[in-house]
This record gives C-alpha cells, sequence and structure tokens, in this order.
C-alpha cells in the first residue's frame, strides 16, 4: 500500500536452524552499525518472586520451591500471587500454618512486578538508514557481538525505527528435512512448485487426518476441517482466519454457505468483494477494498479506518462513520444501508485478520498436508526428529504413524542414527526408524559418538560395541538407559542382563581406550575378536517390568503396550477400545468404560476457582483424553501419575463435530480385574514350585478370581487342584508366576 502511513512491521519465519544466518547476512548487507537486536526487561512474576525472596530470606530451598511449585504458571495470562493465594487451597493453608511462608508471600507480593532484569527480544531485530549510535542509545552486552537498542519495542518504532522479526519456525525445519528424506530415498520434491489442488490432500484434510500438519493438527481445527470439508486453497485461508475465539462462530455459516445454503452480500456493490467468503467478512483486507468502493476511500484513508477499527478509538470511529456515511450516499447507497455495512464492518474489526498473513500460513499448512498424504513416512520421520524432547508430541505421532500402515521400527544400536531416520524395508515399504537420541537421558552428542564408532560396521556383540566406543562419551547410566528402551536387542536380548553389565562395559572401553593410547599391540593383531564379557547371569525382567522400563527410557511404550495382557479382562469388564469411542458416541452410547496408562495430566484453575484436569490416556489403539471435575479429581489425583494402568467409567457427549469424554469414575485396572472374578490355571513341574506361588499369592491378597493347579502328569492326564478361597488375580500376578522356576505355563480362566 503506497499511501500507507504508518510504518508496518515484518514478521518473517524462517527454518529455525539458518535464521542466524539471516541476522548475519543483513549485518554483511547493511552494515553492523546499522543492526541492532532490540531490548526487553524482565519482570518478576509470581513463582520467581517467590524464589527470589526466598533465597535473599535464606529459607531451605526445598521449602521455597514447594511454594513456587503450587503457584499456577500460565506464561500467557500470568496469575498474579494474592490471586493465587485466594484461588489455590493448599497455597492458603501453607500461609496460615507456616509464619515462614506467610512472611516469604508478603515480601514477594510487593516486589513482584518490578523489573528483574534486561535481556534481547526472542527475534526483534532494526535496521537503520545510517549508524544507529545516531538515532538510538544503544547497549552492548560483553558476552554478545551484536549491538541492542536502549529503548524497547514500543520506543524504538517511536524513534522513527522499522522492526523487524526474525522467526524461527518449526515447521519450515520440518519441511527441509523431509524433503532431504525425500531426497536420500531418490524421490527428490521442489516444495515451492507442488499443485495447490491436489485431491489427495484436501480429502485427507476433510477426514481431519492432519497429525503433524501446521496449524491444524489441534482438536478445535480437525473440528474445522470436518465441518468445511475443504477442497481448495482459499478454504484453508479463511479457516487459519476464522479459528480464533471471535470469528469462530461464523464458521458453521460458512461452512453451511459452502455447501449450498444460500446467502446475499450486505449490498450489491460489494458482493464481489465477499463472494470468496460466501458474504461473511473474514479479512482486513475486505474491509479496506468495502471502504474504497462504497465510500471512495483512497488505499491510505482505508488504512487509517482499518487501524480506528483495529485500536477502537471512540472518537476517531465516530469521526470515521460520518466519512463512509457521506462517502456511501454520494455514490448512490442509502443512507440507512450505508451505517448498516459500517456497523458490519465495526463489528468486524474487533477480530479482523489480514488475508496475508492467513495466507501464508495457510500455505505452509498445505505443504505440511501435501507432504503427509503423498510423503507420510518423510513427514511423521521429520516431525518426530523435531520433536525428540517431547515425549508427549512423539507417542501421538508414532500413533498416528501405525495407524496409516508406517511401522515404527524401535531404537537399535546396529540401525539407529543419533535422528530420526527412514529406512526402505526389504517388501520396497518404508518405516521410520527410532532416534538414539531420542532416548532419554543419552544425550545428542554422545549417541552421535556412537554412530561414529559403528562407521557401516555393525556391532557384532557387546564386547566390540566396548571395544570400539569412546568411553569418554558414555557413562553407566546412559548403557542402562539403551539397554532399557531395546536398543541392545539384536545383539543381546536380556536386556536385565545388558543394565547389570554396564559397568563391566564402561570398565572394557576404558581399558581398551587406554591400551590404544600407550600403543600396546594386541598378541593376534586387530583381526582377532574382543574377549568376550563375563556379563552376569540374570534373568531377563517380567514382561510387564520390561515395558515399564522401556516406557521410562522411551518415554511411552513403544514396542508393546501393557494392556496387552489384559486382552481377556478388559473384554469381560466391556471396556471401550479408543479408535472405537467417537463410534459409540455417534451411535448414542452415553457412558462406557475406558481401559488405559497414564501419559500425561494437565490442571487448570477454572473461573469458579475450583480445579481440573486434562487425563491422556493411551491403550493398544491409541491414545484419547479425559476430563475430570474437581470432585473425582480430588478423590483419584494420586492415581493419576504416569505409567498407571487404569479403568474409566466416562461420559460421552458430541457438541457439533466435537467429542467430549467426562470421567465419573477412575479406579485401578488391577483392581477392577480383581473384582472381574478373572482365574488362572497354573501348570506346575515340580514341587520347588509351590513355596514361591503360595508366598505370592499371598502378598497379592485374597479377592475374587478363582486359581488352579495342574500338575503335570506323564501320563498325560489333567488334573486341576482348585485352591479354596478366592485371590486378587491380575495379569500382572500371571507375569510373576511365569518367572517361577518348576512354572511350566500360566493360562486365564
Amino acid at each position: 500500500n503506497p499511501e500507507r502511513v504508518s510504518m508496518p512491521d515484518f514478521d518473517i519465519d524462517f527454518c529455525q536452524e539458518r535464521r542466524d544466518e539471516v541476522i548475519a547476512y543483513v549485518r554483511r548487507e547493511y552494515g553492523a552499525d546499522r543492526v541492532a537486536q532490540i531490548i526487553t526487561f524482565g519482570k518478576l512474576q509470581a513463582r520467581a518472586a517467590v524464589r527470589d525472596v526466598g533465597r535473599v530470606l535464606g529459607l531451605p530451598y526445598g521449602q521455597v520451591n514447594k511454594v513456587a511449585e503450587i503457584v499456577p504458571n500460565n506464561p500467557a495470562k500470568p496469575i498474579p500471587l494474592a490471586e493465587a493465594v485466594e484461588t489455590e487451597p493448599r497455597l492458603r493453608e501453607m500461609r496460615e500454618t507456616d509464619e515462614a511462608v506467610n512472611r516469604l508471600i508478603e515480601i514477594a507480593t510487593q516486589v513482584e512486578g518490578l523489573y528483574r532484569h534486561a535481556s534481547t527480544h526472542a527475534a526483534g531485530v532494526v535496521i537503520g538508514d545510517r549508524p544507529l549510535a545516531e538515532l538510538v542509545p544503544l547497549y552492548k552486552d560483553p558476552r554478545a557481538d551484536m549491538l541492542i537498542t536502549q529503548y524497547s519495542m514500543k520506543h524504538v518504532e517511536q524513534a522513527g525505527l522499522v522492526k523487524f522479526d526474525f522467526l524461527g519456525l518449526t515447521t519450515l525445519t520440518i519441511i527441509s528435512r523431509a524433503l532431504n528424506f525425500l531426497d536420500g530415498l531418490g524421490t527428490p520434491v521442489d516444495i515451492a512448485k507442488i499443485p495447490l489442488d491436489d485431491t489427495k490432500t484436501y480429502e485427507m484434510l476433510s477426514r481431519a487426518e492432519a497429525g503433524g500438519v501446521f496449524q491444524l493438527e489441534t482438536q478445535g481445527f480437525r473440528d474445522v476441517l470436518r465441518q468445511m470439508r475443504p477442497d481448495r486453497f482459499e478454504d484453508l485461508i479463511a479457516a487459519v482466519a476464522l479459528n480464533r475465539p471471535g470469528p469462530m462462530a461464523n464458521i458453521p455459516a460458512y461452512c453451511a454457505r459452502k455447501h449450498g445454503e444460500s446467502w446475499e452480500s450486505p449490498d450489491p456493490s460489494i458482493h464481489e468483494i465477499l463472494s470468496e467468503t460466501y458474504g461473511i467478512m473474514v479479512y482486513q483486507e475486505q474491509v479496506m477494498q468495502i471502504a474504497q468502493k462504497m465510500a471512495g476511500y483512497s488505499l491510505g484513508a482505508a488504512d487509517l479506518l482499518r487501524r480506528a477499527m483495529g485500536k477502537k478509538i471512540r472518537a476517531e470511529m465516530e469521526a470515521q462513520r460520518k466519512i463512509f456515511v457521506e462517502g456511501a450516499v454520494a455514490r448512490g447507497t442509502a443512507e440507512a444501508k450505508a451505517i448498516e455495512v459500517f456497523e458490519l464492518m465495526a463489528k468486524f474489526a474487533d477480530y479482523g485478520f489480514n488475508k496475508s498473513h492467513a495466507a501464508a500460513y495457510a500455505l505452509v499448512s498445505y505443504q505440511t498436508a501435501w507432504l503427509r498424504a503423498n510423503h507420510p513416512a518423510a513427514f511423521i520421520a521429520a516431525s518426530m526428529s523435531l520433536s525428540q524432547a517431547n515425549h508427549e508430541k512423539l507417542a501421538a505421532l508414532k500413533q498416528d504413524a501405525v495407524r496409516i500402515g508406517i511401522p515404527v521400527l524401535p531404537p537399535d544400536i546396529n540401525a539407529s542414527a543419533a535422528d530420526f531416520t527412514v529406512e526402505r524395508q526389504a517388501d520396497g515399504t518404508l518405516a521410520i526408524r527410532y532416534a538414539l537420541a531420542a532416548i532419554k537421558r543419552v544425550g545428542a552428542g554422545a549417541m552421535q559418538d556412537v554412530v561414529r564408532a559403528r562407521d557401516g560396521r555393525p556391532f557384532a556383540d557387546l564386547a566390540d560395541f566396548a571395544t570400539r566406543v569412546d568411553p569418554r562419551a558414555l557413562n553407566k547410566a546412559q548403557i542402562e538407559q539403551l539397554a532399557r528402551a531395546g536398543a541392545f536387542d539384536r545383539i543381546d536380548p536380556n536386556r536385565a542382563r545388558v543394565a547389570a553389565g554396564a559397568e563391566l562395559l564402561v570398565r572394557r572401553a576404558q581399558a581398551e581406550a587406554e591400551s590404544r593410547v600407550s600403543g600396546q599391540i594386541n598378541l593376534f593383531g586387530d583381526a582377532a575378536a574382543p574377549e568376550p564379557l563375563p556379563l552376569p547371569d540374570v534373568p531377563d525382567w517380567p514382561a510387564f517390568e520390561r515395558l515399564s522400563f522401556e516406557a521410562e527410557a522411551v518415554g511411552y511404550h513403544l514396542t508393546a503396550h501393557p494392556l496387552d495382557a489384559y486382552d481377556t479382562v478388559l473384554r469381560r469388564l466391556g471396556a471401550t477400545p479408543s479408535n472405537l469411542i467417537e463410534a459409540r458416541a455417534r451411535a448414542g452410547i452415553g457412558r462406557v468404560k475406558l481401559a488405559g496408562a497414564v501419559v500425561g495430566r494437565k490442571e487448570r484453575t477454572t473461573r469458579t476457582g475450583s480445579r481440573m484436569a486434562w487425563v491422556m490416556l493411551s491403550d493398544q489403539a491409541g491414545g484419547f483424553e479425559v476430563t475430570l471435575f474437581s470432585e473425582l479429581l480430588a478423590t483419584a489425583r494420586e492415581q493419576l501419575v504416569e505409567g498407571a494402568m487404569l479403568l474409566v467409567t466416562a461420559d460421552l457427549r458430541l457438541d457439533g463435530e466435537s467429542l467430549r469424554v467426562t470421567a465419573v469414575d477412575v479406579e485401578p485396572l488391577d483392581k477392577a480385574a480383581a473384582n472381574a472374578g478373572a482365574g488362572l490355571r497354573i501348570i506346575v513341574e515340580g514341587r520347588e514350585a509351590l513355596g514361591s506361588i503360595r508366598a505370592l499369592l499371598e502378598r497379592e491378597g485374597r479377592g475374587k478370581g478363582r486359581v488352579l493347579l495342574a500338575p503335570r502328569i506323564e501320563t498325560g492326564a489333567r488334573l486341576d487342584i482348585a485352591l479354596p478361597g478366592g485371590f486378587n488375580v491380575s495379569p500382572r500376578l500371571a507375569q510373576a508366576m511365569k518367572m517361577i522356576r518348576g512354572v511350566a505355563e500360566v493360562a486365564e480362566l
């Protein structure tokens, strides 16, 4: 807009790994003395105030941290400490019962909101047409090379400088990595030349299959996609602009009109401007065009109208109303109609979005959707690569991949890279290989060293591994984590033995490194196989323990699910698999039983001050979320720990296209299994098993389950001895029974 009065902001997104290159470029292009980052001043918010004051008062760290953790933390809308005390009963109780905490909160409330430190704006950069020292005061951080303005963001603009936001956008990095995977597979793609009318992409989005798709993967956006069933790029632009708190009220009307409902523009003269959005004002540009077309505004004047509406300045709005109505009447529009259109524009301006922004983001959304629809393995692998630290997101992506038929192969010391990779399997199909660095607490640098040590030649066994790796890169704890995750399964399937021998592995690696440094030569030369490691002779972990360790190391259940052992029990309990929840709701079933392992939990304070939680659970079919309100949350909170196996009774409610799952009861799955009257038949080969069986049954306690002992008889005859009374029978008990020496087989009744 050449007539624009005020300077715009420039918000530009780059691949997050190359943002520094952009800043280096503008410094070279315009001069290091003309480019600066913008200062920001960090304020003491509630939690930081508590921690800083606690440190000054000399209170124990544990006590201060306990107080700080109770204070609700919402970065988007920070809650003042005084409000936190009023809404959080535990905080109020600590203040009233402990004088030290009372003094801590009293002082922290007074210092809250003060400036604590200066730092640099995450993305803001200014570029001047002359040395910046001539325009604004500057600050030089001794630890950094780049200049920083002493004026904050608001004031550098008032000083006449143009602000650029150079933002690192993860999605652009995901696209870049996906394209690299495709290059490596021999199917290069030019993302700038993909067709914008790909039927496969729009069909996928219409089914709301949007896992990993930029902006569109949230539940809210998926609901919009189901209603809208987009089939053109303009629909995606509108979806991006409409799916926000104000304009989302227009989504049903947009979708209904898109699918055939008749509509009319507020005035025939602006029909063409609003035809793309079915008569609904969606974009700021439409307001400017209407002002030009109906009231004869210039582009510059239309921009001033847009700004006045956006800032809701009453006096300016009244002046603009007069100009608009007079201009429209002069062009032949009735005064009443001109007022009606202006009121529509003013209402729209509360939430107006500029189309240029929406279109740019919709293009990135479309590119990710196109990759997911046409090259899902490369796209999901790239998404997992950029989510290595977010195990909840990794679990969702893994389930998404498996659901659409892409195997996610477990971490393997002989096949995995430090990062996620795409592997072509023997049958020509593609699979995603899990990243070694995505295992918790092993470190990306150390895993890169391991891959370098492998150097294309697989490790023959653990001794070979210990001989070749750098002992400075790996310690005992890291090897234990790799063993728990199953990374050594190909060279030793007994995970317990590998974990128990981690110290031996490290010592062997250190000895080999010392011998290489000292120049000692193996008597038989380098060709000789390394001496086997005397690993401890320990049995592997029982299945439940093995899966539990794997979930702890990987962040979720990767190779199998603990619910696999509960199949019989779940049928007896009538539990609904997660992939059938929505179908049950659409069939009118209001209450169901759901079983799953807890993978995450978020708690929030409601407007009324009570607490509620959203709990993520997983079963063999995928993941699902249930809502717990305050009364149930208070009684069930201790059960909602990561890894806990639960049976949830829940109410289902469809709100339009959106499904709500609300828990009405929660109990441990083992307890539910014991009350379901399950039973075990234990085939025994020798007397030595009886003492252990008895001890295990006594430990588990009494319940409703039957236990039959079946001694193995040489003639092949079958004899079942029913133990008197009932027992607390669960799949966990069955797994433990299988580990007893002398027990040949355990079957559920």
